[in-house]
């Protein structure tokens, strides 16, 4: 069940810069534990810039090669069981996502649709590849939900939602159990609420850390590797291959704009979350945290 008191999973979701990894790291210092990652690309060893991974060890980040794929249904059991450790060992445990499927997933006993084979997978992805709004129309003549749960610009679950329905089963349904409010163990579900305006100039102030940073010689080295279809999907790579690093960085802060506006609505969905003004010092948004966790 869900609770706000006592909780002893204290979770933390906002869009990409609105400083949760930070804010998380905070609560799990007040409260002695830990912070699992719940990012379906933090999960990658060999872009550690590019997907923002934290200074600070975290769990279940750089887990996994760039040639590895990873899955939600591979994901979960390794936070339900990070997740365990932590309260067993420390009394809490501090789950940091901004890749809601996988916070989800972390936090509850989700009924996950079935494994497709790659053969399937290679074919959605191709049709997706050629022509997604086609690829989109097409799901909605053979599964009408899925395709009503899935904007045809997500062309990751585009692809998974048609892969699915060809096998017969739905993305739909376990989008259903995705927005059930039951969770594993007593959990407080806190989002970092932001203005538009502090957002955006933080993204783009994050975008030009990043080319400081080095993330072109990054991106170069990580494409001379074979990379999974997660990897090649990452919101930057592709620009940072192709363009002038100028214009690379305008193309992500536009991305990057486009995908916080989906993450600020897909926050707003999520059962008995309580929305925190993430305008403030991390040390003062922590301290709200842990008031409203009870701990």
């Amino acid at each position: 069940m869900s609770e706000r008191r006592g909780a002893e999973v204290i979770a933390i979701f906002g869009p990409t810069a609105s400083g949760k990894s930070v804010v998380a790291e905070t609560v799990a210092t007040r409260l002695d534990t830990e912070v699992v990652s719940a990012d379906a690309l933090q999960v990658y060893r060999g872009l550690p810039i590019l997907t923002n991974q934290p200074a600070r060890p975290t769990r279940l980040v750089a887990i996994r090669t760039l040639a590895e794929q990873m899955t939600v249904g591979a994901f979960a059991p390794l936070a339900h069981a990070e997740i365990d450790a932590l309260v067993s060992d420390h009394g809490a445990a501090v789950v940091a996502g901004g890749t809601g499927l996988y916070l989800r997933a972390a936090l509850a006993d989700m009924r996950l649709p079935p494994p497709v084979d790659e053969a399937t997978l290679a074919r959605a992805a191709r049709e997706v590849g050629d022509d997604p709004a086609r690829a989109h129309a097409r799901l909605a003549t053979i599964d009408p939900d899925a395709a009503e749960a899935v904007h045809p610009n997500d062309r990751q679950r585009l692809v998974r939602a048609l892969a699915l329905a060809e096998t017969g089963a739905s993305l739909a349904r376990s989008e259903d159990r995705l927005w059930a409010a039951d969770t594993r163990r007593p959990t407080l579900i806190v989002g970092l609420d932001l203005s538009r305006e502090t957002l955006e100039r933080r993204i783009r102030e994050r975008a030009e850390a990043m080319f400081a940073r080095g993330v072109v010689d990054e991106v170069r080295a990580a494409l001379e590797r074979p990379l999974s279809r997660t990897v090649e999907k990452t919101l930057g790579l592709r620009e940072i291959a192709s363009l002038e690093p100028d214009a690379a960085l305008e193309r992500i802060v536009v991305r990057t704009r486009r995908y916080a506006a989906y993450q600020r609505k897909w926050m707003r969905r999520i059962p008995a979350i309580v929305l925190v003004d993430a305008d403030r010092e991390p040390a003062e948004i922590a301290d709200e945290i842990v008031a409203l966790a009870g701990r």
